[in-house]
């Protein structure tokens, strides 16, 4: 890859990294490499080590977040792997609402930071949290998968490891389950990644190569997925303000990720889900396809997230198209109806 990246723009990075060297001849996409074993003497010799796909995805989000990546067979795989770096005994800080996930695999089991939080939006100081961590000799991981390194880098901000599920806004077609950790370009990131490279391969948490090229494929466009759906849901979060349907609406001021609040309670929020037409019924997020969500009927969700709040994953469908079907929905639960 001789493409410098220095000085680039996010948008540029994520159409020029990762690529092969510019020699005559060369394919302008990176290779989906198949092989499961390899010529012996090289730089590696089995897959479950290395391969040329997983090469070049690291090297185009490594270079967007400002680190160097490792991809994961899963968002959980690349979680635990994270979550693996506190020795037995460690104590934890994390958000109440963390990935459902995070969650269990927490209270299964020196800083978890997400900003913002899954599903109630709530944003946190994140260079603050990461100096405290810091300050008692703590490790600071960051979930940055709802915000994206579109909207923000942890690693400039003083996280250790970033964590993504590239499932959504990396990938964002709704068809690879992969995961990623990112760790600082410093001294203890670097310790931090040989740490982590180790744990996948003793694990065995490999990506195919194939959701991988998949997930390199996607990423050419995120940023103008993200634009879009980010347009989308500023948009929709003014309109529901003031919808007689909605007792609340939880927004950031950035990203493509609504939570709202709807009269009648669980029944209310199911009503809605299951009224709309142009929406999905579904869980995840970060796809070009908008998707709705309660997410209280997950057992494993935080008691502490309203029954009636319901996710919206806002897509890049118009934004007429996306208001009419919502807004339709939700008069099914107006004080009116």
């Amino acid at each position: 890859m001789d493409v410098d990246h220095e000085g680039l723009a996010p948008a540029s990075i994520l159409v020029a990294a990762g690529r092969q060297p510019r020699v005559p001849g060369a394919g302008l996409n990176a290779p989906l490499e198949l092989s499961s074993t390899y010529i012996a003497d090289g730089p590696v010799n089995y897959a479950r080590a290395g391969n040329p796909t997983w090469s070049a995805f690291e090297e185009a989000l490594g270079a967007l977040e400002g680190g160097s990546a490792l991809v994961f067979a899963s968002g959980m795989a690349a979680i635990a792997a994270a979550l693996s770096l506190a020795s037995e005994g460690s104590v934890i800080v994390a958000p109440i609402h963390a990935y459902s996930g995070t969650r269990q695999k927490l209270e299964s089991n020196r800083v978890w930071a997400a900003a913002p939080t899954n599903p109630r939006l709530e944003v946190a100081d994140l260079p603050r949290i990461f100096d405290a961590a810091h300050s008692v000799g703590a490790i600071a991981l960051c979930d940055n998968t709802f915000a994206t390194p579109l909207v923000q880098r942890p690693l400039s901000m003083g996280a250790d490891v970033v964590v993504h599920s590239v499932t959504k806004y990396l990938a964002g077609h709704s068809d690879v389950v992969l995961g990623a950790t990112v760790t600082a370009d410093t001294d203890r990131g670097r310790e931090l990644q040989e740490t982590l490279a180790q744990h996948r391969l003793i694990h065995g948490a490999i990506a195919g190569p194939v959701e991988t090229w998949l997930a390199l494929r996607g990423m050419r466009t995120m940023h103008l997925r993200v634009e879009r759906s980010s347009a989308n849901a500023a948009e929709l979060a003014v309109r529901l303000q003031t919808h007689p349907g909605v007792e609340r609406v939880r927004y950031p001021g950035f990203g493509s990720i609504i939570a709202i609040d709807v009269r009648g309670g669980s029944a209310g929020a199911e009503t809605v889900a299951a009224q709309v037409r142009l929406w999905t019924h579904a869980t995840s997020l970060g796809g070009v396809e908008s998707l709705i969500e309660r997410r209280r009927r997950h057992s494993s969700e935080a008691a502490t997230v309203p029954d009636n709040l319901l996710r919206l994953s806002v897509g890049v469908e118009d934004i007429e198209d996306l208001w009419r079907d919502l807004a339709a929905a939700l008069t099914h639960v107006s004080p009116s109806h």
